[in-house]
């Protein structure tokens, strides 16, 4: 035996290499309770006193139900729960109801149930079950007649306890699902990330029942908003929505309840947390929270000051990117003030045209929303010009490099007139390639060797070749006064009206029949737009005949 303890001294099988042996006077006592009765056993054990001895006496009375004998025997014993257990059988009317106790006693709990059942007495069996804990022979006993729905509920709760103890949740859900222990099958819930069971629990509660913003901030812990917002909402605590709106970057929907419900603050802490993006060098980060928030025109003039520096820094695309997205939230603002004027809302109308009004004092301009395009198709030209002029298109580009001039307030004047020079040499307009470095030559602010650069270069272009642009072949008519114009221009000299620029090819459109995208408003060529199926400005599939 020795040997197989040595094989696994830290875990034993302590029942098998253990035995257990009865003193003398334990077996005496044992022979004398069969064979003699309890006088003399008692006499005995009077005798040779010890508690193990007094205990074996007093059960051995209980199960002679000899009350009197087992009470002294507890005494003798010093145990008091005995003692206390004679008192209770000794109140009991019914000697069947005591031999149920006594087996229950002695841990013959089947025993004791079926004494409680044959004497039809099913609600001793149950309360015996129930104080034993076991609640699935509860749930048997109540099914099979007896008890009532508090008790059976009472059963589920306890059976979805047992499981939820041992972290099997999938089964305490059933159970608790079956009481209708909302709270607990809630966390059951959430520890399963069953969510649309947690979701159904929001249809399930009454308005105004505090589980509600529990449930609510389950969904907020795991970023479930919409849930989240509706859970509070129901639970009629709107700050909390609101909050939960704002720790998961919801302003949109934050700022429409605060809106409904006079939540003032919420445009504060907007406006703070913007400020402290922009502090950490996140602008970005700041553009989605205005977008996200309805806070259009903001975004729309971060998003043109980032698209600003990109231009001065040569990244042309990602400047065009920069204010077309702009754009496309000028006309989101726009359409907010339609839908406020269309709907009647004179209070966001009026909330508008403020922030219209304090835009206009801000960027001092007062066609704030009519210019919102210009730096989308500023760079949207440069990068057309020079793609045509990399693909041997010189004639186009240079129609195209020639529109820039109206950008100058955006653009860069240096790099206007160096594609426009750079154009027009190609294509040989050596007039207009004059022009540009004349420009190029007075630039204000650059270096001088620089300029020196810029004469010398223009000195070597001009000594071979004279500063003229070639006889045009083919004639173009302003479509306003009929007066003869260039093939390029922009402006007619006689009447003074202004030609768009068709946003496929950047020439001039000249009467022609056209197409305009719905998302942008710019025209194209209808013949060009043929080539592509979207409008190569705004990138959306919108064009339209006009």
């Amino acid at each position: 035996m020795l040997d197989e303890i040595m094989q696994n001294p830290e875990h034993p099988n302590i029942k098998e290499m253990v035995l257990r042996f009865e003193t003398k006077s334990l077996r005496d006592t044992r022979e004398l309770l069969q064979s003699v009765g309890l006088k003399e056993a008692f006499q005995f054990i009077s005798d040779n006193p010890h508690n193990r001895l007094w205990r074996l006496m007093a059960e051995a009375a209980l199960e002679r139900l000899d009350f009197i004998t087992a009470e002294k025997a507890f005494v003798r014993g010093a145990d008091y729960q005995g003692i206390q257990f004679v008192k209770r059988l000794k109140v009991l009317d019914d000697k069947l109801k005591q031999k149920a106790e006594v087996a229950a006693y002695f841990k013959n709990f089947d025993q004791a149930e079926n004494i409680y059942r044959d004497i039809d007495r099913k609600d001793l069996a149950i309360d015996l079950r129930m104080r034993l804990g076991d609640w699935f022979r509860v749930v048997q006993l109540l099914q099979s007649g007896g008890g009532d729905d508090h008790l059976l509920g009472k059963a589920w709760n306890n059976i979805g306890d047992y499981y939820a103890e041992r972290y099997k949740w999938a089964s305490a859900v059933q159970y608790y699902a079956q009481a209708k222990n909302y709270e607990r099958l809630a966390h059951c819930y959430y520890v399963l990330e069953d969510y649309n069971g947690l979701e159904d629990l929001i249809h399930t509660l009454s308005e105004g029942d505090p589980l509600l913003i529990s449930i609510g901030q389950k969904f907020a812990t795991v970023g479930m908003s919409d849930h989240a917002v509706r859970a509070f909402l129901k639970a009629g605590d709107i700050k909390a929505a609101i909050d939960c709106c704002i720790t998961l970057n919801q302003w949109d929907v934050g700022v429409k309840l605060a809106g409904s419900n006079e939540f003032a603050q919420v445009e504060t802490l907007l406006t703070k947390y913007a400020q402290h993006l922009l502090e950490k060098q996140k602008p970005l980060h700041a553009v989605e929270l205005y977008r996200k928030s309805n806070h259009h025109i903001d975004a729309a003039k971060l998003l043109f000051k980032l698209g600003k520096e990109s231009g001065v820094k040569g990244k042309f695309d990602r400047a065009k990117k920069l204010y077309v997205i702009g754009a496309l939230e000028v006309e989101k603002y726009r359409k907010q003030v339609l839908d406020a004027k269309r709907d009647g809302k004179k209070t966001v109308g009026r909330q508008v045209l403020d922030g219209l009004m304090s835009d206009d004092a801000t960027t001092g301009t007062t066609n704030f929303m009519d210019k919102s395009w210009r730096g989308a198709e500023a760079f949207h030209f440069l990068l057309l010009a020079q793609r045509q002029l990399f693909e041997g298109y010189v004639d186009a580009a240079t129609k195209t490099a020639l529109r820039l001039t109206e950008y100058e307030d955006i653009l860069e004047v240096r790099d206007i007139f160096s594609l426009i020079a750079l154009c027009a040499y190609f294509n040989k307009y050596f007039g207009q390639c004059s022009r540009a470095f004349i420009k190029l030559e007075t630039l204000e602010g650059a270096e001088p060797t620089m300029l020196e650069n810029y004469q010398n270069l223009a000195l070597s272009i001009f000594t071979k070749y004279p500063p003229v642009d070639p006889i045009a072949k083919k004639k173009v008519q302003c479509p306003e006064c009929r007066a003869e114009i260039k093939d390029w221009s922009t402006q007619c000299n006689e009447c003074g009206a202004k030609f768009p620029a068709c946003v496929i090819s950047g020439r001039p459109l000249l009467g022609e029949r056209t197409v305009q995208c719905r998302v942008c408003r710019h025209l194209a060529y209808e013949q060009e737009a043929h080539t592509i199926n979207y409008c190569p400005l705004c990138h959306h599939y919108a064009f339209s005949d006009r």
